[in-house]
């Protein structure tokens, strides 16, 4: 077994002008994770983001919401991991990903960033890119010249449906996260929705 996650961070822009948008999902999944594990958000100046400590089991957890714009990620991520003395292996990363459908979610570790902002900032701050990601599938625009566009625009109501499906379906494998069970929450998480 690896080491359980300590800190779950989403990606997304600040603001109430970003709120509601495909880029913005890392911040609705971790956001309910707070909801539903009874944590309470507050902006910490010295991380750089909002932040809650919520108890899976037995198992504390750190949430971090970056109230730097997303392609300063990094900078919250690497404030708060210093100070809490969080290793790389028990940081999970929760991002919106064009490649996949929406409502699809996949765990892994590692990679690079495929063109992601967030993450290229988390890798580059932290000087590696082995930690865990939690990529959410907001489908892709039609032309690839619209991609920023689309991202920064809010998902029509099917979508929103499906995404947020998905990020109901996390609740079930937070637990096995905690421990580092991380075969079994991928079992858990991939094998309940289509391809």
């Amino acid at each position: 077994m690896e080491a359980g996650i300590k800190l779950i961070v989403g990606l997304g822009n600040p603001g109430p002008r970003y709120q509601n948008t495909r880029h913005n999902v890392g911040f609705w999944l971790v956001k309910a994770l707070a909801e539903q594990y009874g944590g309470d958000f507050k902006l910490e100046s010295k991380f750089k983001g909002f932040v809650s400590r919520v108890n899976v089991g037995e198992h504390a957890c750190e949430l971090l919401l970056p109230e730097t714009f997303m392609n300063l990620s990094g900078e919250a991520v690497f404030s708060e991991m210093k100070f809490y003395k969080i290793s790389v292996a028990s940081l999970l990363v929760v991002h919106d990903e064009l490649d996949f459908l929406p409502g699809v979610i996949r765990l892994k570790k590692g990679g690079g960033a495929n063109g992601h902002n967030g993450v290229q900032s988390v890798i580059d701050r932290l000087g590696t890119n082995d930690f865990w990601r939690l990529r959410i599938g907001i489908g892709k625009a039609m032309f690839k010249e619209d991609a920023s566009n689309y991202v920064l625009s809010a998902p029509n109501k099917f979508e929103a449906q499906q995404i947020h499906a998905a990020i109901e379906r996390v609740n079930s494998i937070m637990p096995k996260l905690m421990i580092g069970d991380f075969s079994n929450a991928m079992l858990g998480l991939h094998t309940e929705q289509q391809p």
